[in-house]
């Protein structure tokens, strides 16, 4: 490689003589060259220093580290050993608490008796001198000593010894006379003080004195004047349903936080609102149309009925501490039991008169005075016909070419007649449904198909000419066409309003209930040889399900279209009642558990031909709860809150429980419980 200077040469010789300017940069270049040269070296040995500065510092700090590891298991090692004495210490600490505690209760107790002795002393002189019956402010500690000398009056009796006669005659004296004096007076000081604190908003005054009043008679007095106060201003608006709907959402809230027992203070406030307020209400609502007008008083019972029944609905959401559907049901019955028993009369008289009315309001604005017309019917119209075509009528009525058929008459009748059916459907009880609805049903044949239909037939058919007659007016064609349209509106209600009220479902629940009174026996599900027990299913099952299978394909055959959801709904939901009912007659051993659990498994599977989700959701949860007779005690709790018994009310899940044979052990009843 050629060195600078070379290279400095060579250019200098193949350059021109005259080009000085190419030298002057030659040389510029060259003194740059060999200054970065310099500078190279001079950075090099800095690299060569730092790097030997490096490999010195990093030997320094790994011997450092060495020596922290060190000081770090020393101090690990101090560390346990101060923990083993802290566990020493503790140990001793606790045990010196137990001995502390089984010294320090008994003399708690005897200090309490001492105390109790003194308080004693006070009633048996008739003169209260402690701070704790004479200040105010210490009311809570007065009622505590008062309620436990009341239960040792209680608790002593009046004769045990004559050497304690002296003291029985005190105890006497002061359970009759001082003591219950003072009991009471303390009663009213605290329910006076829970007044207060409630109309000041004071949850946390209210929740201490209602614990101390708990233990005192007038515990239900303190709840009654909470109920009593809680209403006050609740019911400001004009729907009174919609005040106590959020009136119990309201309490609802806040009952938790003041009450032990916040389901049984619901329930009674809830018992209230209906039986006074809204039994009244519904009294002073149906009373100014009692007798004066039959319509607005059928229409109103069946707004405040559904109103109530929706209200109903509302506080199923809450925990009332018992069978909800059954409280809530008891408490619409006595609202509106009275007006129930005499609906279907009052039904049914509004409405032969509203349709006599309608027809006759019809015929009047046709200036038609209606007339008797043989003894014929739709029945015997071929017959007519018949007759009309080979012998002679006899005069002929002339009809002007008017029909004496009005599709607004059809449509007002059938309308009311609509109204009627959902009324019957709401306020009928489900054991008379199917009966009334019959009457109902027979109203609207009588005026609509044989005071209107049939009398334009038979004034129509009247109406034919004879055969010689010159310029004949057919007018009965028409009439035929507008009777056959009426009729399909006809036949329509008659699908979608009649159809789900009359069945032959009351029948067929009859029936499986014979079947199972006869087949199923009680040693089916508790049988003497539990090792012994071949049967998947029993007889009473296999003969439900094969009637039941049978009913189900009979009414798909017979009907279409939604009447047939509609009627295996309202079978399948009755169905899984009587299942349900029927299996809580019974005491189940293990293996009987195990039977129960195949018989539900055949219904459910007989449940699912009636393709509706609903039926089968319900013999799921039944199949679910029937696992209740057989699981282990101890996975009990993990077995109620399952996907398909969690939001089930625990009064279900109890009751299932209560159906097994070792129910009253100690063991079952403190898992569940």
């Amino acid at each position: 490689m050629a060195t600078t200077a070379e290279l400095f040469e060579f250019m200098k010789y193949s350059m021109h003589e005259d080009e000085e300017w190419h030298v002057r940069l030659l040389e510029e270049f060259v003194n740059h060259i060999q200054e970065l040269q310099i500078m190279d070296e001079r950075i090099q040995r800095k690299v060569e220093k730092l790097e030997q500065q490096c490999q010195k510092e990093a030997k320094e700090f790994a011997r450092k580290v060495q020596e922290l590891q060190k000081s770090n298991q020393v101090a690990f090692q101090h560390f346990q050993e101060l923990d083993e004495h802290i566990s020493y210490v503790a140990t001793k600490v606790c045990h010196l608490g137990d001995q502390l505690e089984g010294v320090n209760t008994p003399r708690q107790r005897a200090v309490e008796a001492q105390k109790l002795m003194k308080y004693f002393n006070e009633f048996l002189d008739g003169e209260l001198k402690s701070d704790v019956f004479t200040n105010s402010e210490k009311i809570k500690e007065a009622a505590d000593i008062i309620q436990k000398l009341h239960l040792i009056a209680q608790e002593l009796p009046f004769d045990r010894q004559v050497y304690f006669s002296r003291v029985n005659l005190s105890l006497w004296c002061l359970n009759d006379f001082l003591f219950l004096g003072k009991y009471h007076d303390l009663e009213c000081q605290l329910i006076q003080e829970f007044t207060g604190a409630q109309r000041r908003g004071e949850i946390s005054r209210m929740r201490e004195v209602a614990a101390v009043l708990l233990h005192f008679k007038g515990y239900s007095h303190c709840v009654d004047v909470y109920i009593k106060q809680c209403q006050e201003g609740a019911y400001l608006r004009n729907d009174i349903f919609e005040d106590a709907a959020v009136l119990c959402q309201r309490v609802n809230k806040q009952v938790g936080d003041i009450f032990s027992n916040p389901e049984t203070v619901l329930a009674k406030l809830i018992q209230n609102v209906f039986e006074i307020k809204l039994q009244s209400f519904v009294k002073d609502q149906l009373q100014e149309c009692w007798k004066s007008d039959a319509e607005q008083y059928l229409k109103s019972l069946y707004d405040l009925y559904t109103r109530t029944t929706n209200l109903s609905s509302k506080l199923m959401e809450f925990n009332l501490g018992t069978d909800k559907q059954t409280f809530l049901s008891k408490l619409i019955k006595s609202i509106f039991i009275s007006y129930l028993e005499s609906y279907i009369e009052i039904e049914t008289g509004y409405l032969k008169s509203r349709s006599a009315m309608i027809l006759q309001r019809y015929y009047d604005s046709k200036n038609h005075q209606k007339r008797s017309i043989g003894t014929g019917g739709i029945q015997d119209l071929k017959e007519r016909i018949r007759q009309r075509t080979n012998l002679p009528l006899g005069p002929s009525i002339d009809t002007h070419g008017e029909t004496f058929l009005s599709q607004e008459v059809v449509v007002n009748l059938l309308q009311e007649t609509k109204q009627a059916f959902e009324r019957c459907h709401r306020l009928s009880d489900p054991s008379d449904l199917p009966r009334n609805a019959f009457r109902i049903f027979t109203i609207l044949v009588e005026f609509l198909c044989i005071e209107h239909i049939d009398y334009a037939l038979e004034t129509g058919l009247a109406g034919i000419p004879s055969s010689d007659s010159k310029n004949a007016n057919l007018y009965f064609l028409d009439v035929v066409h507008q009777a056959n349209t009426i009729f399909h509106l006809f036949d329509k209600q008659f699908n979608d309003h009649l159809m789900p009220l009359i069945r032959t479902l009351n029948c067929m629940i009859g029936q499986m209930k014979h079947i199972l009174a006869a087949e199923q026996k009680k040693t089916d599900f508790k049988p003497e040889d539990e090792n012994n027990v071949l049967i998947q299913y029993t007889n009473a099952c296999v003969k439900v399900c094969a009637y039941v299978r049978k009913q189900v394909e009979k009414i798909k055959n017979s009907m279409d279209g939604k009447n047939v959801d509609t009627v295996l709904m309202e079978l399948g939901v009755r169905f899984h009642r009587l299942i349900y009912e029927h299996l809580q007659q019974y005491s189940y051993s293990c293996m009987g558990g195990m039977l129960a659990i195949c018989d539900v498994a055949e219904y459910r599977k007989c449940a699912k031909d009636f393709k509706i989700p609903l039926v089968l959701q319900l013999f799921d949860t039944l199949h679910a709860l029937c696992n209740l007779l057989v699981v282990n005690p101890d996975n009990l709790k993990q077995v109620c809150s399952g996907e398909q018994l969690a939001n089930l009310d625990k009064n279900i899940l109890h009751s299932f429980v209560q159906l097994r044979a070792d129910y009253r052990s100690a063991r079952l009843a403190r898992h569940f419980s």
